[in-house]
């Protein structure tokens, strides 16, 4: 692929942006030599203003997302993409969420440009499974662990029982959760079904992934091994 076609898609600027680039010398190789637009470049092995070229299409990036951010594009609050750099809202394909995370929930969101992905994550056959923290306003009651594990609770306006879900307690107002699939708000409307109500929530964990020392608010792009342990996860 042309230089000048590779700095487009990665949202370095439009087409002719991407020239000026170049011209001002602004676009190195790994050894410092000045890149032309036309050049066939290997994407490692290019510069921008001395720091390496982002990830090419097939980024996968996880974020550890901090409540009062959303994950859509038309809200007009703080959303997840100003935790990102302002080129990777211009990246063609166009870098999304994988599934969502609410405004009040806090943890790992993974984040692709590619679509097959980002399809296989979500889907149900995958069964990848996501562990979540709930702080509570009551304390509970005793027996939410045995119900969310019985494969019968049945949400409100819906007309299929929730799969069986695992529940550690972490205090008399704490609870972690394993989910096995993703309904709209499904930890909030589960212990609403037992007469609680979530007042904090955060996604620790997706599949073999987890969020580890990754402050609030950053990013890091996930090498292939990750995503072969966030699939292995959910086999075991």
């Amino acid at each position: 692929m042309k230089l000048v076609r590779l700095l487009a898609n990665l949202g370095y600027g439009s087409r002719k942006q991407a020239v000026a680039l170049c011209r001002q010398g602004r676009v190195t190789d790994a050894a410092g030599e000045v890149l032309y637009a036309d050049d066939k470049v290997d994407p490692a092995e290019v510069r921008v203003d001395g720091e390496p070229l982002d990830p090419p299409q097939g980024l996968v990036l996880m974020l550890h997302k901090p409540v009062g951010h959303t994950c859509s594009t038309k809200d007009p609050g703080r959303v997840v993409y100003d935790l990102l750099p302002p080129r990777f809202r211009l990246r063609n394909p166009a870098i999304s969420p994988v599934g969502r995370l609410d405004r009040d929930t806090s943890g790992l969101l993974l984040m692709t440009d590619d679509g097959a992905l980002l399809h296989r994550i979500v889907s149900p056959k995958s069964a990848i499974p996501k562990v979540y923290e709930a702080g509570l306003a009551q304390d509970l009651r005793g027996d939410e662990a045995a119900l969310f594990a019985s494969g019968t609770l049945l949400l409100e306006s819906e007309d299929t029982p929730l799969l069986p879900a695992e529940m550690e307690t972490l205090g008399p107002r704490r609870a972690r959760l394993t989910l096995h699939e993703g309904r709209y708000h499904q930890v909030r409307r589960m212990f609403a079904a037992t007469g609680n109500r979530v007042v904090s929530l955060h996604r620790s964990r997706i599949g073999g992934l987890a969020l580890g020392d990754l402050p609030e608010g950053r990013w890091r792009a996930l090498a292939p091994a990750e995503l072969d342990s966030l699939f292995g996860a959910a086999s075991r």
